[in-house]
């Protein structure tokens, strides 16, 4: 515990020792307080360097690019290998673990140690890996690099520790799954084929032992060629040639016969009585023409023939559709009988495995579903029922049901808000789903004793939110809102509609929301605000609207004179808002030289419409259209439910509304913020030019989100994953509309001037200098290390050409400087209870606003305390008071109190405005206020104020406005995201940097706690998403269908393994049925093969050490410290060895006194016969 002292004189201050930073910073411009200072502030600071660490914990969603599919009948787990090398490993609900392959390279196929909890994966890098599955976190034990061979196949038998190897030779190869360990034993493949064969019979496509025989195997080459091959006598029994390619084999569970799917569509039978043609050939879907002619029909990738007790065989394939048919969605075939029933499928199919009650494959299979892996999604097909309904899947693999373009994450909600949702979302759940249970049920999860209330929100590009349950490490959607209602559809042929540009005009920028007031805002890509109130109760409401003129005029001439003698704010009155800042204006609108002006992007619903219970909107709040530009996109946003208020704004400027009175009371340029205490020098300005025509450029903000080439933002998943190396296809991109470097419009890096969309930049003429601003002098941004990846959602944009400067802002005097273009965004705003000016005895209503400059300004409003007076007076704003300076950016503003607690903003307390209420009762509001000085009677009044930007981080004592502390956080790069979190029972504030590094520090003294090198390259999908919240958590979109959740806390990495959920569950193995002596004597002893006397060193030598390279995994002992932390897991496992060591024991001392019994014997037959033959002669013998 360290405790810092400060030595305050109202005036200035000296930073201490300890810190970071300049000494001091000089306060904004004022007269000095009067009110009197405590001399004395003693912080004690409880978080160190220890409390602190960064780990992944759980991730969310449907595996991106997914290309494999594996199931463990027995345990009842289920793997998905995507193609960036990530494995997911699905349980019963809770049981949902990650791994991730070092090496990135895509999963080619899953093959579970069935019950023995371990897992196989062949990756297109040509390595095996065996993972640990006995603990909470897989880890590899073993690898195997294949050199000269690539893995084409691969099959495990059960209860076999040899894995068959087929590689694209042609070749068969056998890995010992105990020391990972090649095998002599190869099955080449001029040995598998005729030597008459001229061709090569192409790669390796199945390979499965004989359901009749295990010393069968039967090898399908992609040309055609199958081979049954006789592992004992190392030859083969038969040889199949077919004139078309293979795809796939499925045995039947008797062993005579094995179906085939093919190229052309067609399925074929083949009997092992007869090999020389097929005993059935079928086109599913080929229909015979006029011509007599079949129809052709695309591949058949894959079948299954599964056979069952009271029924006809299943045979389930996908493919096989005619090529007629264009359009046609991808299909999941069940035959059944004569029956055939064609589902289809939303996405194209990946893979999909036949679920059976039975892991051995000489049994009667049984199916029950299946499941069917999409490329966007996994669905499992109930086979016990005729109508063959899909189970509800009670994974989150829905996240991307519309593209994500906005996330937040609030931890340690209040109780009632999570039941109450799910209440309100379960009335509009589909319905049809099967009513078994779900079939992938392993794993054991528990609720861990460190839990609390988590939401986790999502905006989508379709304008929908969805509301979801993250506690305990678990997501399930709890309720969804779909913005887009609160509008009319754009008709097909609407001007407006085309000149926007956007094939997603409802698309969520940002969300803010109070749960306590249950008061939630979204911010839309068509410069619209949405204010929504929570009801329980659905009710008939008309949508209210304001229109507001939101744009400055840059191009005007602006003196330094004209800013000081003319401030924005009277030092006497307040500002009143003028008439046109609302409109009523006719949706047609236009200048007299046909340019669109004063009109919204979209078009709100004008008539009454019965809304459900939920969330209802109760404001809509739309940017308009200006002498034919489209209104900037909304950069920042705050709503406080206790004052009544929201505040917005862009590149252009500020706008405050009474949401009470649906008013709008402030509506200003960020130029004319600053009044007298605008600390930059104004230049003056050339004359205004004409305008160009922008129709082309308007609005393609939501373009940015994606930077796929074809900007189909419905088809762009791929696309939201990696940013081109291509500069000049990125420069291209750029001439045409925002793309990978730009976010929501707006230029990828915090620190860059702006300028209007689309609006060309103009080189430098002789008219004049243009306007800018100086002011301290500031160290330039290194454009190397802000890259273009660098994306972010701040408000600050520019076109192509100042992209060169984008990254090397400077307030110096400079001639580069007065090139620059001059729109000031505003980046941040933060209601609270605070002090606007230095005289300011009593803590008041303001709001802080940041800007894209590192200017921090303080407006103070008065806000009429009376219910009956807050609905009818106007809440009046007052002059700016207080002005601070900070280098990059401004991205989020906080307070503490003097003993280093954080100050939470007050809100209104939930009330149903549509309960039945008793009339006799008046409905007032109930307000929570956290007043600064209400923990602190002996310091006095004031407060501590911490602010963040790109590049540094200070703390200002209020009402002073001394600087307490600064720390440069950054030099190389800059800080995408920043908040001030709680974590154990004190606050500290936690950043995100645009090189990948996560960072904390200590408040309010900003010293370095946690530096981590989390992400090697920061994109725009994640810088885009991140977010912090309490108690040490974080999340960001990892792929456009995964959320990643991260802890940097200490104790939640400490008891993170007791909160993650088991994957292995000690299970018995079922028994084989009894095959009856008449099948074992006639079909073949199965079970007295022994692959060890074949494939062992012994018998077969060791293998070439130039084939395969073996790795020894990490996994090992690691692995066991980590299965040990688990006690219960521990016991179990410890259990099991106690008891197979009993058992084997047991067999011992049976063999034991087996062998003393025949010994016995052996010496009384001996003793039989020395007597008889002790009297014979040598020739009586």
């Amino acid at each position: 515990m360290k405790k810092f002292r400060k030595v305050l004189d109202g005036l200035t201050t000296s930073s201490p020792g300890g810190t970071i930073g300049s000494p001091s910073c000089g306060s904004a411009a004022g007269t000095p307080t009067a009110v009197p200072t405590p001399k004395e502030i003693d912080v004690q600071e409880t978080l160190v360097s220890e409390n602190f660490q960064l780990c992944k914990t759980v991730r969310h969603g449907f595996p991106y690019q997914p290309t494999a599919l594996a199931f463990d009948p027995v345990q009842k787990i289920l793997a998905i290998g995507s193609r960036s090398g990530g494995v997911r490993i699905l349980g019963r609900p809770g049981v949902d673990c990650y791994c991730q392959h070092e090496s990135g390279a895509a999963v080619l196929q899953l093959q579970f140690l069935i019950n023995e909890g371990a897992l196989v994966t062949a990756c297109a890098d040509d390595t095996l890996h065996l993972w640990n599955l006995r603990q909470r976190r897989p880890a590899v034990l073993h690898s195997l690099k294949f050199n000269r061979e690539r893995i084409t196949f691969c099959h495990l038998p059960f209860q076999s520790k040899w894995l068959y190897v087929g590689t694209e030779r042609g070749n068969t190869h056998m890995v010992n799954i105990e020391s990972f360990i090649l095998s002599g034993y190869v099955i080449m493949w001029n040995k598998a084929i005729e030597l008459s064969t001229k061709t090569h019979p192409g790669p390796v496509v199945h390979l499965s032992d004989s359901p009749k025989d295990e010393g069968k195997l039967l090898i399908g080459f992609e040309g055609g060629t199958i081979v049954q091959w006789d592992l004992r006598a190392k030859k083969a029994d038969f040889r199949i040639y077919y004139d078309e390619a293979i795809h796939s084999v499925s045995w039947h569970h008797e062993g005579k016969q094995f179906m085939c799917s093919h190229s052309d569509g067609s399925l074929t039978l083949w009997n092992l009585r007869n090999t020389t043609k097929p005993f059935q050939v079928t086109f599913p879907h080929g229909k015979i023409q006029k011509d007599g002619r079949k129809e052709s029909c695309k591949p058949i990738l894959k079948v299954e023939y599964k056979t069952s007790r009271n029924s006809e065989p299943f045979v389930i394939f996908s493919g096989g559709l005619s090529y007629d048919k264009a359009g046609r969605r991808p299909t999941l075939t069940i035959m059944h009988g004569k029956a055939i029933t064609v589902l289809e499928m939303d996405h194209p199919i990946v893979e999909f495995m036949v679920l059976c009650d039975t892991p051995y494959n000489n049994e009667v299979q049984e199916p029950y579903a299946v499941v069917v892996l999409l490329e966007k999604d996994l669905i499992v097909v109930d086979l016990t029922q005729s109508n063959f309904p899909v189970f509800e899947n009670p994974y989150p693999m829905d996240i991307h049901e519309s593209p994500v373009t906005c996330t937040a994450y609030f931890a340690d909600c209040p109780p009632d808000i999570i039941p109450i949702l799910y209440s309100i979302g379960a009335k509009h759940k589909k319905t049809g789903y099967s009513h078994k249970e779900w079939p992938v049920g392993g794993g054991t999860w528990t609720l861990g004793s460190h839990t609390y209330p988590e939401i986790i929100i999502t905006g989508h590009a379709d304008g929908s939110i969805k509301f979801w349950d993250a506690s305990a490490f678990t997501l399930q959607m709890l309720y969804k809102l779909k913005t887009s209602k609160v509008f009319e559809k754009p008709k097909p042929g609407d001007g407006r509609a085309a000149e926007l540009g956007e094939e997603d005009p409802f698309a969520v920028q940002m969300v803010s929301w109070c749960p306590h007031s249950r008061i939630f805002c979204v911010v839309g890509i068509s410069a619209h605000i949405i204010l929504y109130r929570f009801s329980k109760y659905e009710a008939n409401t008309q949508i209210v609207s304001l229109e507001v003129r939101l744009q400055c005029e840059p191009e005007d001439i602006i003196t330094p004179s004209e800013n000081e003698n003319n401030p924005c704010f009277s030092e006497q009155g307040s500002y009143s808002p003028q008439p046109h800042h609302q409109h009523a204006v006719s949706p047609g609108s236009r200048t007299p030289d046909g340019a669109k002006d004063s009109i919204p992007c979209l078009k709100v619903r004008d008539k009454m419409v019965r809304v459900p219970p939920g969330y209802q909107s109760d404001l809509v709040i739309q940017l308009l259209w200006v002498d034919g530009e489209p209104p900037q996109q909304i950069t920042s946003l705050d709503i406080n439910s206790a004052y009544g208020l929201l505040a917005f704004g862009n590149c252009n400027g500020l706008a405050v509304v009474d949401y009470l009175q649906k008013t709008v009371i402030l509506c200003i340029s960020t130029l004319d913020l600053y009044g007298a205490t605008d600390p930059y020098q104004r230049l003056t300005r050339s004359p205004r030019r004409n305008r160009q025509s922008t129709s082309e450029h308007s609005m393609r903000g939501l373009s940015n989100f994606y930077s796929d080439s074809k900007k189909r933002i419905r088809t762009s998943y791929q696309s939201l994953t990696e940013l081109t190396d291509n500069q000049q296809s990125i420069d291209m991109e750029r001439s045409k509309s925002p793309t990978s470097d730009h976010v929501n419009g707006h230029c990828t890096s915090p620190t860059s001037q702006t300028c209007s969309a689309g609006k060309p930049r103009i080189p430098m003429g002789p008219e004049g200098p243009r306007l800018t601003r100086r002011g301290p002098g500031r160290p330039p941004f290194r454009k190397a290390q802000s890259a273009a990846c660098m994306e972010i959602s701040l408000p600050v944009s520019h076109t192509e050409e100042s992209r060169e400067n984008s990254f090397s802002r400077s307030r110096s005097s400079s001639v580069s400087s007065i090139d620059r273009d001059t729109k000031e965004a505003i980046t941040t705003l933060q209601f609270g209870e605070s002090y606007g000016r230095k005289s300011d005895a009593l803590p008041t209503p303001c709001l802080w606003v940041g800007t894209s400059l590192g200017v921090v300004i303080l407006i103070p409003l008065s806000i009429p305390t009376d219910h009956e007076e807050r609905m009818e007076d106007p809440v009046t704003v007052g002059p700016s008071g207080a002005v601070q300076m900070l280098k990059g950016s401004v991205l989020h503003c906080g307070f503490l109190d003097y003993n280093g607690a954080l100050i939470q903003s007050p809100y209104e307390v939930w009330r149903d405005l549509n309960a039945l209420e008793d009339p006799d009762r008046q409905r007032r509001r109930k307000l929570v206020h956290f007043s600064p000085s209400s923990s602190q009677e002996t310091f006095g009044e004031g407060h501590l104020s911490v602010v963040c930007s790109e590049r540094q981080a200070k703390v200002f004592l209020m009402p002073s406005q001394s600087c307490l502390f600064v720390h440069n956080i950054t030099e190389s790069s800059f800080v995408l995201r920043a908040d001030v979190v709680s974590l154990c029972n004190s606050v500290c504030l936690a950043c995100f940097c645009a090189n990948g590094h996560v960072m904390t520090l200590s408040l309010p003294s900003l010293r370095p706690l946690m530096d981590v090198n989390y992400l090697p390259l920061t994109d725009m999908r994640i810088a885009r998403t991140f977010c912090f919240t309490n108690e040490g958590q974080a999340l960001y979109l990892s792929s456009p269908t995964e959320i990643q959740r991260i802890t940097y806390s200490q104790e939640m990495c400490d008891n993170l393994q007791e909160m993650l959920g088991e994957l292995f569950t000690p299970i018995e193995t079922p028994e084989a049925q009894n095959r009856g002596f008449l099948k074992g004597f006639f079909g073949g002893n199965a079970h007295t093969f022994d692959r060890e006397e074949l494939f062992g060193e012994a018998a077969a030598g060791k293998a070439s050490r130039s084939l395969a390279q073996h790795i020894p995994g990490q996994g090992g002992v690691e692995g066991m410290k980590v299965a040990a932390s688990g006690a219960v897991g521990e016991l179990a496992r410890a259990r099991i060895a106690l008891d197979e060591r009993g058992q084997r024991l047991g067999e011992l001392e049976e063999r034991t006194a087996l062998m003393m019994t025949s010994a016995d014997t052996f010496s009384k037959h001996a003793h039989e016969l020395m007597l008889k033959c002790k009297d014979k002669k040598w020739y009586q013998f």
